[in-house]
Order: C-alpha cells, then structure tokens, then sequence
C-alpha cells in the first residue's frame, strides 16, 4: 500500500472530490481523502493523503491556510462569489480611498464570527446548506467562530465604470469562507461586493510552488517514479513535536499511557525524526490518540 502526502495543484472546474476520485484512479489505490475542501472555481493547493496518512487529515485541516484572490466591490451574488447571479448593485463611490479599504480589512483581523454561504456544504438538520438553496429554501445557518491571522490588500484600487477592483492576501484557521469574508468586508464599507477570484497559495505547510497537477503526477506514476509522495510526517498541522525516549516508544505502540515534560492538550510524539503518535493529555498523563508505527 502507498503512505505519503500529496501536494496537488488543483485546477478550476473540478471539485476537491473530483480530484480525489482521479487519483484513486491514477495511484490505483482506494485509501485517500484531502485535507480541506476547495469550491470548484478555486484553485491551488490540495493536500491529499494515502494510505496510512488519511490518519491525519484532521491535523492538516487544522493547520492554517493562505490565499489570494481578488475583491469586486459594487454587486453581490447569490454564491458570494463570480460564478452566482447578481443579487444587488451599489455603484462605488468616488470618495473611496485604499486607506478606507485597509482600515476596514484591518478590523477583520483576530476572531470573528462568521456565517457560513448559503452555497455551501455547511450542515443543518442533516441537510446541506446548497440544497437548501438550490431548492429556494431560506434556513437559519449557524455562526462559527473563525481566526484572521492577515488580511490586506495587495493591489491598488481598480475602477471600472461602477465597480472596484482589488488583489487580497489573507491567512486564516479552520473553517474561513473568504467568500464570505469579502461579502462582509463589503457590508463593512457600504458596498455590496463578492469575491471575484481565488487561489490557495498555502496549506498543511505545503506551497503553490512546489504543488503538482493531476496530469503531472499521472506522468511521474507511469515512469513509476513515487518521489512526490511526502512522508506522513508532513501531515502533523500546528500540533507541536515532542521527543520520546527508546523506552516510552516502546510504552505508546502498547497504547500505554506515558508521564512527558510538557502542559500541551495534544501533541505529535517523534522518535528520531520518525512519527511516533498522536498524544493526548489525560490528567497527568499522556494517552496515544493515533499510534502510527
């Protein structure tokens, strides 16, 4: 069976179970799953897992993300993004300034509460939000407290007739709509808005730089040539390392639990350079959540 990491470059007009689904096919193997779910229309990178690895998807959901993409201020859709139909229209103002912009990008940075788009995957009542929509149903969607590391704008304004465009850059934790994040900035300068394009440039420590496509990595697989598999230690997220002694590795791969000179809730235990488990903290003790050896 392959176990490694995988950092794709997803392409537009596919969805991230689309990709999923290709490279089962290409790797002929059924074990895989990604590490957060990317709209069709976005591209970038794609963590996927095989294999053994698939254990830790979680993690590198968890880890933070950064995209960029750009913001049209001056009509909003029904998807919050380009590919919606125009819901309002609210001509830009020529007092607009990119300081104004950036004052506002700036109030978004820290935890916010956010509500997820009605286009999305967001359950409610063991329905998904999208088909609530498609079926012009209106549901009360749940609140999520979401994390801004940055926010901020990389480009000057563009005006065309009545709109504003502009570039963006922004990193944040779990569960961020940057749809809905460039609606809300909208909302915050008076201005329907939704977001015009996006691509993630980062994601589970992985870049866009070094991500293959699904093409490329059918290329490398018939030369049988598997160098694009990362080891699964890349897929630990943000969870913090810690070392184990020869003695309490032998201890953890019996799932026992072991005493370790740290306060952390959850933590990724190596043993010289290879990863051992995933530890979580019981009382004043240590119990492996995921043994990976």
């Amino acid at each position: 069976m392959l176990t490694g990491i995988i950092n794709l470059k997803k392409e537009a007009g596919m969805t991230s179970h689309d990709a999923v689904f290709q490279l089962r096919k290409i790797l002929k193997e059924k074990k895989i799953g990604h590490g957060g779910t990317l709209d069709p229309d976005v591209t970038g990178v794609l963590p996927i897992a095989v294999g053994k690895a698939t254990r830790m998807i979680e993690y590198m959901q968890d880890e933070g993300k950064i995209y960029e993409g750009e913001i049209t201020l001056g009509y909003s859709t029904t998807t919050e993004d380009a590919s919606g139909e125009v819901v309002e229209k609210t001509p830009i103002s020529a007092d607009l300034t990119s300081e104004m912009v950036d004052e506002a990008m700036a109030s978004f940075i820290g935890d916010i509460v956010q509500v997820p788009p009605m286009y999305s995957a967001v359950k409610v009542d063991g329905r998904k939000l999208y088909e609530y929509a498609r079926a012009g149903q209106k549901v009360e969607r749940p609140k999520r407290m979401i994390h801004i590391y940055s926010f901020e704008r990389t480009s000057p304004l563009e005006r065309e007739g009545e709109l504003v465009r502009f570039s963006f850059r922004v990193r944040c934790g779990k569960g961020t709509y940057v749809r809905t994040l460039s609606v809300d900035l909208g909302v915050k300068l008076g201005y329907a808005s939704h977001m015009s394009q996006l691509e993630r440039t980062c994601s589970a420590g992985m870049t866009l730089m070094d991500a293959l496509t699904l093409a490329e990595i059918a290329n490398l697989v018939d030369r049988d040539d598997f160098s694009f598999l990362r080891s699964i230690e890349q897929g630990i997220g943000d969870l913090p390392k810690y070392e184990l002694t020869e003695e309490q590795v032998t201890d953890v791969s019996f799932g026992r639990r072991v005493f370790l000179d740290t306060d952390v809730e959850l933590l990724a235990a190596f043993h010289q350079g290879q990863l051992v488990a995933i530890m979580e903290k019981r009382d004043n003790q240590y119990k492996p959540r995921k043994v990976m050896l």
